[in-house]
Parts: C-alpha cells; structure tokens; sequence
C-alpha cells in the first residue's frame, strides 16, 4: 500500500485528481503527521498509519464527504477549525468577505456576525483586529462548534456566541461598529454536488431566489448599526446587483468586489447618517 494507490481509491470514485491529491495530503498530515517536506526529503509514513488514511480515503469515496468532516477540521486564513456536519465547511471565497472587513474596521470596533456557523469569521476578525464580536445563530449545534473554536484559540473575551434567528435576541440597546453575514443563498431548486448534500441546509438555502437572508437582514441593520457603520455580505452567483437595490435605501457608498475566477461576491456599504 502506497499514497499513489491510495489516492487511485479517491480518482476511482470521481474525485478530480488535483483535489485528489490535496485531500490526500490533508489526511497524511491528519492521521501521519506527514508533511509535504517529509515527502521532498524522501521519508516514507508510518504503515500503520497510512491504512487510518487508506480507511479515511475508502469512507470519502463510498459516502462523498467531504475530507474536512472526516478529519473534523478546515483550514481558514491562518487557523484550524473544528468543523462538524452542523456547520458549513469555510471556503476561500469567505476569506475576501473577512479581509475586507479586517481592513474596514477600526480600533475597539463591535461587530455582529450573522449566522456564524463555526465561528470562523467571528473568531478570525477578533483575533486579527482585537475587536469585539458577537456571532449569532439559530442552530445550537453550530453554536457549540463555535464555542469550541474560540476556546482553541483563546479569544473567550472577544468574540462571543448566542442562539438568535438574525436579530431576534440581539438588544435593542446593541450597537454595532460593522455587521457582517455570509448568510444562506442558494435558491432551493439548486442541484449540489454530492459533497454538499452532507452540509446543513439551514445555512444553505434561502427560498426560491437566495435573496430571503439579504432582504431581511438589510431592513433591519440600520437599527443596530452605529452612524457610518459598515455592512458586509458574501454574495450568491449572481445576486450582487438585488442585493445592491435592497442596500440602497439605508447604506451608501455601496461597493461590489469580485473573486479570482471573476463573480461578484462580496458587498458592502456604510450606513448613512
């Protein structure tokens, strides 16, 4: 048994071979503690080892699931996260949305972080900036993965959790230097990839368009929002230019930036007044 026929296992099963090979080098790093410079040098995993990755890798093909809830984390801007099947794994897409926040922000700044999930953009923009954050969700079981997180990283005092359906349980004396969401937006007729299907819908699918999070969440943000205060949203495909219109009431100096392969997908804007 070899890293070569194992990863044949993930091709096999119509994993793409490039993302074959990076799972794999996840779970030899997981279960091995085997690097990419332990390969370069020429050293060889642990046999008894390589068949917890083989087993991992068997489990991926026959189920699907995806390799950060097998090994029970996802990296994310620097960090490890604890991820579990009740909260979505962070995508590199969430990390544009979490820079340009980080460079928005100013110092000893309040931020509520809508539908945190895992935590990982509450946790990541207080231990980049110092701020304090609140994350709110409607699951409890994100909620515990969050609290997990922030403990792991020894932020308790800054970034915080509490069950809330958006801003039910916020206080109406609560105000807020930025919010900040990637909520739900997939439409609920979407077809997903079989790996996606094992993610909670909860924090996947708003209605019919996507756009049900961002038209609640806008109409109520300039309640908790200080003056000058920042929204920011990860956008769906295609949904940058409805979620701009509803934007456009309360928020000015509105902005649209895009990822790498071209779509739109983060907004933001600063309350007026």
């Amino acid at each position: 048994m070899n890293i070569q026929t194992i990863t044949k296992i993930l091709t096999d099963a119509g994993i793409e071979e490039s993302e074959a090979r990076v799972e794999i080098k996840m779970l030899l790093e997981h279960f091995c503690n085997f690097t990419e410079k332990d390969r370069i040098m020429g050293a060889e995993p642990d046999e008894a080892k390589l068949k917890l990755v083989k087993d991992a890798a068997v489990l991926r093909a026959e189920t699907r699931k995806p390799i950060q809830y097998l090994i029970g984390e996802a990296y994310f801007m620097g960090e490890y996260f604890k991820v579990t099947p009740d909260v979505l794994i962070p995508r590199d897409e969430t990390e544009i949305l979490v820079k340009k926040a980080i460079e928005l922000i100013g110092n000893n700044a309040e931020v509520l972080d809508i539908g945190t999930g895992s935590g990982c953009i509450a946790c990541t923009i207080a231990k980049q900036t110092g701020a304090y954050v609140l994350g709110v969700d409607i699951s409890s079981d994100a909620l515990r993965v969050a609290l997990d997180n922030v403990t792991k990283l020894g932020i308790n005092n800054r970034a915080v959790f509490r069950k809330s359906d958006l801003f039910s349980k916020v206080r109406e004396e609560e105000k807020f230097d930025m919010i900040i969401s990637n909520p739900p937006y997939i439409p609920s007729d979407f077809q997903f990839e079989p790996e996606v299907l094992h993610e909670p819908k909860l924090a996947l699918i708003a209605g019919e368009n996507g756009l049900e999070f961002y038209r609640k969440i806008v109409k109520q943000a300039p309640e908790f929002l200080k003056p000058d205060g920042w929204l920011l949203f990860e956008l769906g495909i295609g949904e940058a230019q409805a979620v701009k219109e509803f934007m456009q009431k309360d928020f000015e100096d509105i902005k649209i930036e895009k990822d790498l392969a071209g779509i739109d997908r983060i907004i933001y804007g600063k309350r007026r007044g």
